[in-house]
């Protein structure tokens, strides 16, 4: 940590105090880099005055602390030579080019090394860093300027622990590029919003899209278990579907699926959720891994809610507005005749949002936005081949159970919108069951409805569009039930994988000018929303298509 400290304190602070960690190609090298220090020898490492009559000897992986720098460190080796102790260090890179051949933090951390080694009586006056990729060492002798750097670096990383506060992030900064953290910290971002009249550029420093997808298992009957690295999914014994762990990003379990006891301790030691679904689409609830260690989101999320905070107003109608504008968007591209009166006034609609003055008048005026938006609905379906004629009962959004093939496929997707927010908010560290917008109610995940409200239209709606407009769901794939109508295990199918093609499709980003997928926005705008709450960035900006 104090080797992190020393490259970027928010980095420092993201990792020790708020407990955040994502890999990256640079730490997978690192720790095939560590493949062999990592693992203990069974050779004992003399103590301090035994050392000197030691003959030359090499440890691995030795464990040792300082009481006066109250420090810890897991050295990678320790070599013993005329009763002298040589930490060495090894770096997964090459040999840098500079002065010291070595940058500034990998010389903090191995000098600290060096000074607990004294501590506990082993004489020490260098280190060695081992670059794998240069397959070379350097010494690091200990000087009375590094060893003050290093005691300064431990000091400073405790003051900011301390404090409470988190670091601004670096602008414009080459090290960001190779960041892990990248993801999370949101540099280029966090800055753009803080200094919005300041010319600030944004790379978009991560993946486009989010490789890991979801596993559904909707088979009655079926099992879900592990062997070695991979998911099994099974039924009557025989093998149905096997996914690599390293793929997955979530399961989706509907009705009766089982899964094992040795798959769900798995999937928590690798915080991938398990969510519970109804046979009919239903979302029940989720199981992860312990709670997100950044405590101190979950501090300022309930503190800014008890006190009243303005800015919980200020998020409510940032999130209303954004889905006013989505509605509006929806209808304004996929009208075949223009509806000029409708669409300014939701138009309306949206600027009465941005203005409202407190949270009921808010939510009337997001209730008279879903009555116009429903209201012209039905007029963007095509209503080609099966489907010619209506296919949206009158009287718009229904459910509980949906009476008819469109409220059925949207109460699916709205479900499935709701086990995304809620894996991406439980994953930036938010308590789900308390919201900015919607209230708290027993078993409601609020904070995940609430960054559900802006991806309804653009995600739920055009999903359900195209599956009717484009002829994917049939009649075929829906069953009457009473005065209900209810998808088919097929007709299921299909819409997960027209939800799962949505996600994966890219945008422009209105403010950032990257392109991303949409899988990765959801995350951004928890992101975002968590920056919020922790007083980084002034106001948070629903995610709105042009």
């Amino acid at each position: 940590m104090v080797n992190e400290y020393v490259y970027c304190p928010r980095l420092a602070y993201l990792e020790w105090v708020q407990g955040e960690w994502d890999d990256s190609a640079h730490t997978v090298e690192g720790r095939f880099a560590h493949r062999r220090v990592d693992e203990e020898t069974r050779t004992r490492l003399p103590a301090g005055d035994e050392a000197r009559e030691a003959e030359e000897l090499e440890v691995r992986s030795v464990l040792l602390s300082s009481e006066s720098l109250g420090v810890i460190a897991r050295i990678d080796l320790v070599e013993l030579k005329g009763g002298e102790a040589v930490p060495v260090d090894y770096k997964r890179g090459s040999v840098p080019d500079n002065e010291h051949q070595a940058w500034d933090p990998e010389r903090v951390q191995v000098c600290l090394q060096g000074l607990i080694l004294r501590e506990n009586g082993y004489p020490c006056d260098h280190g060695m860093l081992y670059y794998a990729r240069s397959r070379k060492r350097v010494e690091i002798p200990f000087d009375a300027e590094l060893e003050a750097m290093a005691r300064d670096a431990v000091k400073g990383l405790r003051t900011l622990a301390g404090s409470g506060r988190l670091p601004p992030p670096l602008v414009d900064s080459p090290k960001c590029v190779h960041c892990s953290l990248v993801g999370i910290c949101l540099p280029d971002e966090t800055n753009r919003l803080t200094h919005p009249n300041i010319d600030v550029g944004t790379r978009r420093l991560v993946p486009e899209r989010d490789e890991r997808l979801p596993l559904y298992v909707q088979e009655q009957g079926a099992r879900v278990s592990k062997k070695g690295g991979r998911l099994i999914v099974s039924k009557n014994g025989e093998t149905a579907v096997e996914s690599r762990l390293i793929d997955v990003s979530h399961v989706a379990l509907f009705g009766n699926v089982q899964i094992t006891t040795q798959a769900v301790r798995e999937l928590c030691w690798r915080e991938i959720p398990v969510t519970y679904f109804s046979y009919g689409g239903w979302f029940y609830g989720m199981t992860r891994g312990l709670a997100h260690k950044n405590i101190e989101v979950r501090i300022a999320q309930h503190r800014m809610i008890e006190e009243g905070d303005e800015r919980v107003l200020a998020i409510a109608r940032s999130i209303v507005s954004g889905k006013i504008q989505n509605q509006r968007t929806l209808l304004r591209r996929n009208m075949a005749e223009k509806d000029k009166r409708l669409l300014v006034r939701l138009a309306l609609s949206m600027r009465q949002a941005r203005h409202a003055p407190d949270s009921s008048t808010l939510l009337g005026i997001e209730g008279m936005a879903a009555r116009l938006y429903y209201s012209g609905f039905p007029r963007l379906f095509r209503g080609a081949g099966e489907w010619a004629g209506a296919v949206f009962a009158e009287g718009g959004r229904n459910r509980r159970p949906p009476r008819d093939e469109v409220n059925a496929v949207l109460s699916l997707l709205y479900a499935v919108l709701t086990k995304e927010c809620t894996v991406r908010a439980q994953a930036v560290g938010f308590e789900i069951y308390r919201g900015f917008y919607h209230a708290p109610k027993y078993g409601r995940p609020a904070l995940a409805l609430d960054l559900c409200e802006e991806f309804r239209p653009i995600l739920a709606d055009s999903t359900c569009l195209t599956l009717f407009n484009q002829g994917e769901l049939t009649k075929g794939d829906f069953i009457n039930r009473a005065k209900g109508v209810a998808l088919t295990s097929s007709g299921r199918k299909t819409v997960l994988a027209a939800w799962e093609r949505r996600l994966g499709q890219s945008v422009t980003h209105p403010v950032f000018g990257y392109t991303i997928g949409y899988r990765r926005i959801v995350e951004l705008q928890a992101r975002l929303l968590r920056a919020v709450v922790l007083g980084e960035i002034p106001a948070y900006q629903p995610f709105t298509t042009r």
